[in-house]
């Protein structure tokens, strides 16, 4: 397999920290939610970074998967990624997903064609496949 990038992002302090990448754009301090015992500062988490980062990469497969099916797009693409984070009875910790699509001028059979293929090809999609519940919803515009 051939690598196309690598990057590489450090966390000192845990979720109380701060995370940094080794070229910079990414400097941010880290706080605890107040729903998870935290006081809720002005830092960001995890589940903001992971909802972040797989919202922007499913909406690439989005524009993919339209791009090699000749889809035309009449806008941007938008996905909004709610992540969640729960306890198991054991006392696990569970991620979960849901994924809110709004694909600009295409009807409500192809835009479910084209998440549900995204689903398939997106590298986050995959990594977590069969790991956490993904939910995926086609929102329509207003």
């Amino acid at each position: 397999m051939k690598k196309l990038y690598e990057a590489s992002a450090t966390a000192v302090g845990g979720r109380n920290g701060n995370v940094k990448t080794e070229d910079g754009p990414i400097d941010f301090s880290l706080s605890v939610p107040k729903s998870m015992g935290g006081d809720g500062g002005d830092g960001t988490n995890p589940e903001q970074l992971f909802g972040s980062a797989y919202a922007a990469c499913f909406g690439s497969s989005i524009e993919m998967i339209a791009e090699n099916e000749k889809i035309t797009i009449e806008g941007d693409i938008s996905v909004t990624a709610n992540i969640s984070i729960s306890k198991s009875k054991e006392g696990n910790l569970n991620l979960g997903a849901i994924l809110d699509c709004i694909i600009p001028g295409v009807d409500v059979e192809t835009g479910e064609m084209l998440v549900n293929k995204a689903h398939e090809v997106c590298p986050f999609s995959r990594a977590t496949r069969d790991n956490i519940t993904v939910t995926l919803n086609l929102m329509l515009e207003e």
